[in-house]
């Protein structure tokens, strides 16, 4: 990422911030509204889809009850959303933009270059992209310096990763307000020093899901043992410690040295396929079977349900131990 020589000046600091503008309101863009509302700010969103304000506000009013058990910010208010019809209004007074439209590159070059045009001088627009870098979607718009990835976890309104990269045309101080600003927003940032394809989270997400789709396809595992081994198993570290700090303490004393002087040859071993299976149709059934089968008859927003309660739970028993040490 390289830093134009030019001073960047936002026309407002990111604790000032008082107006966001969201562009595209489907699952990410939803859950980017819910949780910027939830934080006490006025919200404009704009999506071209049919009925896409009656979606949205569906979307909000569902996560509303556990951003409420979460704690909402002084000022919250679902009041407080103003759904327009048109890009233009949506953006003329906006302090900050994220944007979460379809997963598609022309689709993300041609709005993100409509935003820059549409939306007031030096207000950092961000995306939410989930696999391009900015570096390929920045390429038409006539001030791509203000230009950031700023890549969520679903839902946005719940998990409080964001990771924060530019492109070979951002500006260094777009990168720093918009890490800034997320932090503001109670968000946990990673700024990323250089652009990598689908970012850090992402990647070490999909080195999991592919070996799990290449144990369902060789008939290893079915998809209720994967998940099971997971949830019961290294999932149950991981609200504390990543992959590398679980490994640190497995190595005793010794910490991550003695790990891998004494794991280090484990390495060789095929414990992991890293190429992406053939997605036959046999596998593809394979995979919707299985998930209809660990769902058990729930729909959808039960189990949309299910998860939140009991990831806030996680979240007040990880603030609570955090007040007692």
């Amino acid at each position: 990422m390289t830093a134009p020589s030019d001073v960047f000046l936002p026309p407002v600091a990111p604790s000032d911030v008082q107006r966001i503008t969201c562009v595209g309101a489907g699952v990410i863009g939803g859950g980017w509204v819910a949780h910027f509302l939830a934080r006490g700010y006025d919200v404009t969103a704009w999506d071209p889809g049919a009925d896409a304000a009656r979606r949205l506000r569906q979307i909000v009013d569902a996560a509303w009850p556990a951003l409420t058990n979460l704690g909402l910010a002084p000022g919250a208010s679902r009041d407080r959303l103003h759904i327009v019809d048109d890009l233009a209004d949506a953006l003329a007074d906006a302090q900050f933009v994220q944007e979460s439209a379809p997963e598609d590159l022309d689709v993300k070059i041609d709005l993100l270059a409509r935003i820059d045009a549409l939306t007031p001088q030096g207000v950092v627009i961000s995306s939410s992209t989930s696999g391009y870098s900015m570096s390929e979607m920045q390429v038409s718009a006539a001030n791509p310096g203000r230009l950031v990835v700023g890549h969520p976890f679903n839902p946005p309104y719940l998990i409080p990763l964001v990771e924060v990269v530019g492109g070979t045309r951002t500006h260094s101080g777009a990168v720093a307000w918009a890490s800034e600003f997320f932090t503001l927003v109670g968000k946990s940032v990673i700024t990323m020093e250089r652009e990598v394809p689908g970012f850090i989270a992402n990647r070490l997400q999909e080195a999991l899901w592919r070996e799990a789709l290449h144990m369902v396809a060789e008939g290893e595992a079915t998809v209720e043992q994967i998940d099971t081994a997971i949830t019961d198993g290294p999932g149950l570290r991981w609200p504390f410690h990543g992959p590398c700090m679980t490994f640190h303490l497995a190595g005793g004393e010794g910490g991550m040295a003695h790990m891998l002087d004494h794991f280090g040859p484990s390495l060789k071993a095929p414990w992991t396929r890293l190429e992406a299976p053939e997605l036959t149709p046999e596998l593809r059934d394979a995979m919707v079977a299985g998930c209809e089968t660990e769902a058990d008859g729930r729909t959808n927003v039960e189990l949309i349900a299910e998860r939140d309660a009991k990831m806030i739970a996680i979240m007040q028993a990880m603030q609570d131990v955090s007040r007692r040490e």
